[in-house]
C-alpha cells in the first residue's frame, strides 16, 4: 500500500508502480522478479530488463515483476519501520518470490545488490539458504566474470538472455512441482547452456597468492559456455514495454538494430562479449518502431547498437524513419557515432533529425596508439567528419579519450591536447564557432579481452595524467570532464577479481557501502578499511597477468578463444591492426560455428518507400481550436511532479494520436498548459488544462481518447471548446476550495480552533524558496473555512493548504504528514 510516508523521500514516483505497460499476476505459479541494482530511472532505461520483462509476461503461470535498489532515504523508511523490499508490481517482498534475477551491469553497484538482499530478509550467502529461500540469479555484462559475487549467487546466466531465461523457468517450475532439495534446483539449471552455478567449482589458490586451479565438482560440467542467440530478427522484442512515470536516463523508444561487433577494439569488452554481428532487418526496424511508439507515446526514437553506423543501410533506414514520422514531430537519435563510419549523406540526415550534441570517440591521442588498441582510425577520418559535422550546422562536438591504454607515453597524451585543438579549428574553418568536449576516462582492462593480462595504472598515474590533461586543454580554452580516480581503481579490482574479493564487498556494505558509481556516495575510507580487515591488498588485481596464469574467468567460455586473444595481445605490443571480419576474412577468433552461430547482415541494398515531404501536411491546415479540459489526480497519482505529469500527458496524447498542434523550433512539443502546478501529495478533483488542436476535433472523442491511453487515478471528466481568443486559465482562476483531512490526534478541539483563527485579523507567513522570500497574510488569504468531523474544508488564495492547517491548529507540518489533502474545485473570476 502506497501511503503519505513517500512524500518524505525523494521522486516518491521510483516506487509508485502502476505504469502504463505493466502486467500483474494474483496467483501465479512462478514469480520472476527482475532486480536492478540501482536507482529506478537507471534501471528504467535498461532494454534488456524490458526485453526479459515481456519474455517472462507471455509465459502461462509466470509473473515478471520489478525492483530496484531504494535511495538512502527510501531505505532509512523501509528498515526503521521494518518494511521488506518488494516489487512494484503487486508489493511481494522479494522474499516471497521464487527467483530473484540481477541484472549486472557495473562492477560498482554490487554493494548495492547485497542491500537489497538483506532489506528482503534474504540470507546473503547462497551456502546459507534453503528450499524456502528465492534462487538468486545474475546475468549481464559483469557475469563475464562473476567470481566477485559468486559466494552470493545460486547461478549466473552468460551471453544471450531471451531463450535461457524461459529454459531457467520451466527448469524451476518442474523442480517446484516435483520437490526436493535445493542441490536438485542447481543440477536442472547446471544442464541449461550458459547457467553456470558458481558452488559445482572449487578454486585452489597457490603460495603465491593467485589461483592454482579452478576444478569442476560435477563430472563434464566446465568450462561453462556463453549462450548464444543465433538470429536478432525474430528475437522478442518489448513493442508494449513499461512507460515510467519518471523521466529516465533513455525515456524514449529504444530499439536495437543490431547486436555484436566486428571492429575488434582490444580494449573494448562488449566487442568480444556479443559477437558475432546479428542485424535485423530495416522492415522489421519500422515495424518495432510503429508498434512501439503507438503503445508508449514516446516522442524520440533511440537506434541502439554497438557500432550503429557500420548497419549497412542506416542512411535509407534514417530517412524512411524521418519521413513517416516527422508530421508527429518524432525524433530520431543515435549513439556516439565512429569515426570512418560518417559519410556526407549520413551527416546530412542526421542533422535533419536532431542537432545536438555530436559525439565522436577516437579514444587516443595518436595514430601509434591507436594501433595499438585497434582503432583503426586516422585523424585525416576525424577531422572530416568534424569539418562535416559543422559545417552542418552543429555547434559542438565530443570526444572521448582513455588514459592509461598500455604502451601510452606523455607523448600521447599531449597528442589528445593537440586533437582536439584541431577539431576545435576545424569548426571555425567551417565557420560555426567550433565548441568542443573533452571526456577522458580511465583504461580499465576487462575479461575476454586482449588486454585482460595487462596492468591497471594506480590512482596517482590517474591523477598526474588528469591533471596534465586539466592544464593544457583549459589553456586552449577546451572543456574537460573525466572520471573519478578512486571509482577506475574499484572498478578495475572487482572487473578482474576473485572469490576472495566477497569478503571484502561484504564487509564494505556492513560498513555503510551504497550506491558506490555515484562519485558523491563512493566511501573510499570505507571502502579502504574493508580491504584491510579482510587482508586483501585491491592493488593485486591490477597488476599484469602472465600468459600461462590460470584467471579467476579461465572456466568461463564467452566463443572468443584464449589462443586469439593471446594473438591479438602479441600484434598490439607489434602497433599491428586487426581488419575487420565483416568487410575482410574471418580473423579465426573462434565465436562463429558458420551454421547456427556466424554473421548475420541486413540487406545493405534496401531503400525505404516513404518520400519525404519538404512541408508537413499539417502545417498547411490553418486555424486552431483550443480545448479545455479537467482532469482528476488521485490515488498514487497523487506522488507525481508537475513535471512527471507533463510527460504522463505528453505520452497519453501520443498514444491516442490526438490531433494536437506542435509548437515550432528544433525541438517542437504538444501545445498544452496547465492551469497550476499541483503540490506533490495532493490529491485534485479539479485539474485543468488547455490543448490547442486542429479544426474539427471532437471534445468527447478526445476525451475518450485520452482517457484510454491515462493511467488509473487521471481521468478527463470535462472537455469544451472555449471561443478564440479566451483568456488563459492562470488569468480566469482566482480561488481554490480545499478539504484537509487530519488524523484523529489532530483534529482535537479542531472546531474551537478553526474559529478562534477566524478572529484572528492577522496570520503573516514568510517562505524562503530557492534564495527567493515571499511574505503574505494567511488569513487575508482565506475566504471560506468550515469544519466537518475531522476535516477543514477551506477557499484560499494565495497559501499552500497545510501552512492554513498548521497554523490554525498551530501543529507542526510533520505532525500533519498522514493528512489527506484534496483539491475540490477551482473558483473562476466573473468575466
Amino acid at each position: 500500500m502506497l501511503d503519505n510516508r513517500l512524500l518524505a523521500v525523494e521522486k516518491p514516483a521510483r516506487y509508485m508502480g502502476g505504469e502504463v505497460g505493466t502486467r500483474c499476476a494474483v496467483t501465479p505459479e512462478l514469480r520472476f522478479v527482475l532486480a536492478f541494482p540501482d536507482v529506478y530511472e537507471v534501471g528504467m532505461s535498461h532494454l534488456g530488463l524490458q526485453i526479459l520483462y515481456g519474455v517472462l509476461n507471455t509465459l502461462d503461470g509466470v509473473a515478471a515483476e520489478r525492483a530496484y535498489a531504494p535511495w538512502p532515504d527510501r531505505e532509512a523508511q523501509l528498515r526503521a519501520e521494518g518494511i521488506p523490499l518488494a516489487t512494484l508490481e503487486s508489493g511481494t517482498s522479494l522474499d516471497r518470490a521464487d527467483i530473484v534475477g540481477f541484472t549486472l551491469q557495473y562492477e560498482l553497484s554490487y554493494t548495492n545488490i547485497l542491500n537489497m538482499l538483506d532489506l528482503a530478509g534474504i540470507p546473503l550467502l547462497a551456502s546459507e539458504r534453503d528450499e524456502r529461500h528465492p534462487l538468486i540469479i545474475g546475468g549481464g555484462p559483469c557475469a563475464c566474470n562473476p567470481e566477485p559475487l559468486a559466494d552470493f549467487f545460486d547461478a549466473f546466466l552468460l551471453g544471450d538472455g531471451e531463450e535461457a531465461v524461459i529454459e531457467i523457468a520451466e527448469a524451476f517450475r518442474a523442480w517446484k512441482r516435483a520437490g526436493g532439495a535445493r542441490s536438485g534446483l542447481l543440477e536442472r539449471l547446471a544442464g541449461i547452456a550458459g547457467v553456470y552455478v558458481p558452488s559445482f567449482f572449487a578454486v585452489r589458490y597457490g603460495d603465491n597468492n593467485r589461483i592454482a586451479a579452478v576444478e569442476p565438482l560435477r563430472p563434464d560440467y566446465g568450462p561453462v559456455k556463453r549462450r548464444f542467440l543465433a538470429e536478432l530478427e525474430p528475437a522478442a522484442y518489448p513493442t508494449a514495454p513499461v512507460v515510467p512515470f519518471l523521466k529516465t536516463i533513455h525515456d524514449r523508444v529504444s530499439v536495437e538494430i543490431s547486436r555484436g561487433c566486428t571492429r575488434g577494439c582490444r580494449f573494448c569488452q562488449a566487442g568480444y562479449l556479443y559477437r558475432p554481428v546479428r542485424e535485423r532487418s530495416p522492415e522489421k526496424i519500422l515495424a518495432l518502431v510503429e508498434e512501439t511508439l503507438r503503445a508508449t507515446g514516446y516522442d524520440e526514437i533511440s537506434l541502439l547498437s554497438l557500432s550503429t553506423g557500420d548497419y549497412g543501410c542506416l542512411t535509407p533506414l534514417l530517412t524512411e524513419l524521418m519521413a513517416r514520422y516527422a508530421s508527429e514531430r518524432i525524433a530520431v537519435s543515435l549513439p556516439s557515432m565512429r569515426v570512418g563510419s560518417l559519410n556526407d549523406e549520413l551527416v546530412e540526415a542526421i542533422r535533419t533529425v536532431r542537432k545536438t550534441g555530436f559525439t565522436l570517440a577516437p579514444e587516443a591521442g595518436s595514430e601509434r596508439l591507436r594501433r595499438v588498441i585497434n582503432k583503426g582510425i586516422s585523424e585525416e577520418d576525424l577531422l572530416r567528419n568534424a569539418f562535416e559535422a559543422y559545417s552542418h550546422g552543429w555547434r559542438l562536438i565530443k570526444l572521448y579519450f582513455m588514459i592509461g591504454l598500455p604502451g601510452e607515453t606523455e607523448e600521447d597524451l599531449h597528442g589528445i591536447v593537440e586533437l582536439a585543438r584541431k577539431v576545435k579549428m576545424e569548426g571555425r574553418r567551417a565557420g560555426s564557432g567550433g565548441e568542443v568536449n573533452v571526456s577522458v576516462s580511465t583504461f580499465v582492462p576487462k575479461a575476454h579481452t586482449p588486454f585482460q593480462w595487462e596492468p591497471q595504472i594506480p590512482v596517482g598515474e590517474i591523477l598526474e595524467k588528469q591533471g596534465l590533461l586539466r592544464r593544457e586543454l583549459r589553456a586552449r580554452k577546451l572543456v574537460f570532464k573525466w572520471h573519478d580516480a578512486p571509482l577506475s581503481f574499484m572498478e578495475g579490482v572487482f572487473a578482474r577479481g576473485d572469490r576472495r574479493l566477497g569478503a571484502a564487498l561484504r564487509r564494505a556494505w556492513e560498513l555503510g557501502c551504497r550506491f558506490d558509481g555515484w562519485g558523491d556516495r563512493f566511501d573510499e575510507a570505507a571502502w579502504r578499511t574493508a580491504f584491510e580487515e579482510t587482508g586483501i591488498d585491491p592493488a593485486f588485481y591490477h597488476r599484469r597477468r602472465e600468459p600461462d596464469e590460470v584467471l579467476p574467468w579461465g572456466h568461463l567460455d564467452f566463443g572468443v578463444t584464449r589462443e586469439f586473444l593471446l594473438r591479438e595481445l602479441e600484434l598490439s605490443r607489434q602497433g599491428a591492426a586487426t581488419e575487420d571480419c565483416r568487410t575482410g576474412r574471418c580473423t579465426g577468433c573462434g565465436v562463429c560455428d558458420f551454421s547456427q552461430v556466424r554473421l548475420r547482415l541486413a540487406d545493405d541494398g534496401w531503400r525505404g518507400t516513404t518520400t519525404r515531404r519538404e512541408k508537413d501536411d499539417a502545417e498547411d491546415v490553418e486555424g486552431k481550436v483550443t480545448l479545455r479540459l479537467r482532469y482528476t489526480k488521485t490515488g498514487a497519482m497523487r506522488f507525481l511532479s508537475h513535471l512527471e505529469m507533463i510527460g504522463l500527458f505528453t505520452r497519453a496524447v501520443g498514444r491516442s494520436r490526438i490531433p494536437i498542434r506542435f509548437s515550432r523550433g528544433f525541438h517542437p512539443h504538444p501545445k498544452f498548459s496547465f492551469a497550476t502546478a499541483l503540490s506533490v501529495g495532493v490529491e485534485s478533483w479539479a485539474e485543468y488544462l488547455d490543448m490547442e488542436l486542429f479544426p474539427g476535433a471532437d471534445p468527447t472523442d478526445i476525451g475518450t481518447r485520452l482517457n484510454g491511453a491515462l493511467p488509473e487515478g487521471v481521468r478527463i471528466v470535462e472537455a469544451s471548446v472555449i471561443p478564440p481568443g479566451s483568456p488563459s486559465l492562470s488569468v480566469i482562476m482566482d480561488k481554490v476550495r480545499y478539504r484537509v483531512t487530519l488524523p484523529p490526534e489532530a483534529a482535537v478541539g479542531l472546531p474551537e480552533l478553526a474559529a478562534a483563527f477566524l478572529a484572528r485579523e492577522s496570520v503573516p507567513l514568510r517562505r524562503e524558496k530557492k534564495g527567493r522570500v515571499q511574505e503574505y497574510d494567511l488569513r487575508r488569504e482565506l475566504a471560506e473555512l468550515t469544519v466537518e468531523g475531522n476535516a477543514l474544508e477551506m477557499v484560499t488564495g494565495r497559501g499552500k493548504p497545510l501552512e492554513f492547517v498548521s497554523a490554525i491548529t498551530g501543529l507542526a507540518p510533520e505532525a500533519l504528514a498522514e493528512a489527506r489533502i484534496e483539491k475540490l474545485q477551482v473558483l473562476f473570476k466573473e468575466s
